[in-house]
């Protein structure tokens, strides 16, 4: 059976399951040999910037390590950089790895469906049009932070077509480079097309934004294998039975099983509320059971100690936060709900259950 039209606490134990296999292989000593040998070859960091839908799983579609992409995530992928824990987070990651010598590269995502606009975006209201001119919005503002010139820190937007998981890259002036459509002879003059695409980006940047465009390549040609034998339907619905609040989800791999809310926005509780009614409409709709949702908090540490004292302080501040804005606007759906708090030891992945409800 699939894992959407189990039980709830089945589908609670499998999500724990898929956590600590995550865990245990994002810690094995030939993982990070290979992360450590992925950066010396590839030292441009990348951030992205990406919608709350589960659909929208970058390392995936583009076949990337784990661990190589640092995420952002909030409703619709809707950002202000005057936001204040967002702008310290963004400025204090960027100087981390400047210090080192490295280059940033800003990817600022949107996401929709060619085949039919209602498996678009639900932050944006399916409205693809308003989704792209706000990653334009976030290009500028990342422009007048850290300047337009893109010499160490380069803002690129980038589409996702999720019926095919297939990137669009866009440059200046309207121009854009669908993946997709590319054909063979196209596919191998990718790096000559890039370079025409994006002229200002400086040229180890554009050496290590290719292995993701190749891998995506690869992964639109197994998504076309996969609808060809009528196995795609599950990847391309709302089918979502859990929210996940805060940082941390990376072992989430199965598209449409999370809402993930990052703790960024002031308003906090507006994406709360709109997952919380895309949850309770896939129940209405039957794509799931109506037996139950999770509600998963989790704050990441680097160190013990302190450190992880103040992510379990800040973890249940976003528990209870979370739980009476759906309490006092969803009462029905609130009574179905499973609650958990969680901590998550940054260096080795470990997501550590420290109450629930």
């Amino acid at each position: 059976m699939a894992i959407h039209r189990r039980p709830i606490q089945e589908r609670i134990d499998w999500l724990y399951d898929l956590a600590d296999r995550h865990s245990t292989s994002f810690s094995s000593p030939e993982a990070w040999l290979a992360r450590q040998r992925y950066l010396a070859e590839h030292p441009t960091a990348i951030a992205v910037f990406k919608c709350m839908d589960g659909r929208v799983n970058i390392p995936v579609v583009t076949n990337t390590p784990v661990g190589i992409l640092m995420p952002f995530r909030n409703l619709g992928g809707r950002f202000d950089l005057g936001w204040p824990h967002l702008g310290e987070v963004l400025a204090s990651h960027v100087q981390r790895v400047v210090s080192s010598g490295r280059r940033v590269l800003l990817i600022i995502n949107y996401h929709f469906s060619q085949g039919d606009p209602r498996r678009g975006c639900a932050g944006f209201d399916y409205d693809t049009s308003a989704a792209f001119a706000h990653t334009l919005e976030i290009q500028q503002q990342v422009e007048t932070i850290f300047g337009a010139a893109h010499g160490t820190v380069y803002p690129l937007v980038i589409g996702l077509e999720t019926d095919e998981d297939a990137l669009i890259i866009h440059g200046r002036d309207g121009e854009s480079l669908e993946l997709a459509k590319l054909s063979a002879d196209e596919r191998a003059t990718l790096d000559l097309r890039l370079a025409k695409l994006l002229p200002d980006m400086p040229a180890q940047m554009r050496a290590d934004l290719l292995p993701l465009l190749h891998g995506n390549l690869e992964h639109i040609d197994e998504v076309r294998e996969q609808i060809r034998r009528n196995e795609r339907m599950l990847d391309i619905e709302h089918r979502e039975w859990m929210i996940c609040l805060g940082r941390g989800f990376d072992f989430l791999h199965t598209p449409n099983v999370a809402l993930i809310i990052g703790p960024y926005s002031p308003n906090l509780a507006e994406p709360i509320h709109r997952a919380a009614g895309i949850i309770e409409s896939n129940m209405v709709a039957g794509r799931i059971p109506d037996d139950g949702l999770l509600l998963l908090a989790s704050v990441p540490y680097d160190e013990i100690g302190v450190d992880r004292a103040r992510a379990e302080v800040k973890s249940r501040f976003l528990t209870r936060f979370a739980t009476d804005v759906i309490r006092r606007e969803f009462p029905a759906l609130a009574d179905k709900m499973t609650i958990h708090t969680a901590v998550l030891d940054w260096r080795s992945r470990r997501l550590e259950i420290i109450g629930t409800q």
